[in-house]
């Protein structure tokens, strides 16, 4: 509790409220013997499993894994806490490796843990023929690109011109998720404790005649971002790992998200632990 709230995450202490979980695991057969022993030993102790409505969600695979989890259970985020038990490479969600599950276990059993609140993006998408908008959160990122080729499209800061871009696409991202695909588009590492989404560009063209800042942009939690076609009005947006497709678009907007994202911490795990953990070794 105190090294996480040290280090600057969101964190406040919740005692006695888990009663039933559920597993989300990857599917190869190491992954789901975890996955009964982790059902066989929380039931044991008092646990109820329960896929519908539960306390704790164990992810038990990878970040992969963990994102498939978050958008299952999407619409329990305030009733909901998470945690990641890595059993490939080590998953930068992921608390826990295999070797360690009898601790798990046991932290689990003892039913106190740390809450590390993280921040979400939103994403609504309007549409020309003023049909129902298509809204969407996402845990690590979004990204956009055109349904034809070549992304032409007008970006918009709180609603006021920013610039033209022409390129692959445009990619908005959560501090979390900002160590993700945002970080291989040599985006800014931001910490989650900082209520903000990123802004960086795909493959931009940059000429005498298209320009674009080039640079990734930083927006705070009031700071809404639009994106508007100029010629096409195809998007494909891809929305953590899953992909969508969407016609006659009017707008796309991101932005921090309203709802958060509860990880439970059954021991301390600063983020730039994590991050050295994840990158450095």
């Amino acid at each position: 509790m105190k090294d996480d709230l040290l280090s600057g995450e969101h964190a406040t202490e919740e005692l006695g409220n888990l009663t039933t979980f559920a597993i989300e695991t990857r599917g190869d057969s190491f992954s789901n013997q975890l996955q009964s022993r982790l059902v066989r030993e929380l039931t044991r102790i008092g646990f109820r499993y329960d896929a519908a409505n539960p306390d704790l969600v164990i992810s038990v695979g990878g970040d992969g894994t963990l994102l498939q989890a978050f958008h299952r259970y999407v619409a329990r985020l305030g009733q909901t806490a998470f945690v990641g038990v890595h059993t490939g490479h080590l998953g930068f969600y992921a608390d826990w490796t295999a070797q360690e599950l009898p601790l798990l276990i046991e932290a689990i059993a003892n039913r106190k843990y740390t809450s590390v609140i993280y921040p979400l993006l939103r994403v609504s998408v309007t549409f020309k023929d003023n049909k129902e908008s298509a809204n969407y959160l996402a845990l690590n990122e979004c990204t956009i690109r055109s349904a034809e080729g070549l992304l032409v499209s007008d970006v918009f800061i709180r609603h006021e011109l920013f610039e033209s871009f022409r390129g692959d696409g445009l990619c908005f991202s959560t501090p979390t998720g900002s160590t993700a695909y945002n970080k291989g588009l040599s985006g800014a590492i931001v910490h989650p404790s900082l209520e903000s989404i990123q802004l960086t560009e795909i493959a931009s063209i940059n000429n005498r005649v298209y320009r674009t800042l080039g640079s990734p942009i930083i927006l705070p939690k009031h700071h809404h971002c639009q994106v508007r076609p100029v010629d096409a009005s195809g998007f494909n947006l891809s929305i953590d790992h899953i992909a969508t497709l969407h016609e006659k678009v009017e707008e796309i907007e991101c932005a921090v998200a309203k709802e958060k994202i509860c990880f439970a911490r059954f021991r301390p795990f600063p983020f730039w632990r994590r991050v050295r953990d994840s990158f450095i070794g």
